[in-house]
């Protein structure tokens, strides 16, 4: 009985250290009746761009709460980098068994894996960053992470889902 309080105590604080916290919290119950609604059934696309002018996304397929498939792209890239790039690293698709075998583009969470990975990491109130967090997929998560103060190339650490839609 006695570790019932404490236990509480502890929740309580953790979620008192999350930056955007309310936001997080209206995103996550869009999250759990958009999971409802599809049957835990959809693809969410992560994009990236950097500043040296390459981006890509990645887009992946969820179905009964699994990843079944993993996408990746380009979507540009300096001709001084499309050299130095093998032409089948340029687009690919992994299959179920195949999840991971690749080292560029989003890595395979589902959704679900992303809200708890921005509640455990990204969303963390740190004294040394800027968190940011969006909720532009009907309420769902858009951006969710952080950039260091003083990192000058790259920093965001995190997540940008340009959309989630149901199968």
């Amino acid at each position: 009985m006695a570790l019932l309080p404490i236990g509480s105590l502890f929740f309580s604080c953790v979620s008192n250290v999350l930056e955007h916290q309310n936001d997080f919290e209206i995103s996550e119950n869009a999250w759990m009746d958009f999971k409802k609604s599809s049957d835990n059934s959809y693809t969410y696309t992560v994009v990236f761009g950097s500043w040296v002018g390459f981006s890509w996304e990645t887009t992946l397929t969820v179905i009964d709460g699994s990843i079944s498939k993993r996408h990746f792209k380009y979507t540009t890239l300096p001709e001084d980098l499309s050299e130095a790039i093998p032409e089948e690293e340029l687009e690919w698709t992994e299959n179920e068994t195949e999840l991971g075998s690749h080292q560029n583009g989003a890595e395979p969470m589902t959704l679900d894996e992303v809200y708890t990975k921005a509640q455990l990491e990204w969303l963390v109130e740190r004294e040394n960053a800027i968190t940011y967090f969006e909720r532009e997929n009907n309420g769902m998560i858009s951006t969710c992470g952080y950039v260091e103060n003083n990192c000058v190339d790259d920093c965001f650490t995190g997540i940008k889902i340009a959309r989630i839609e149901a199968l």
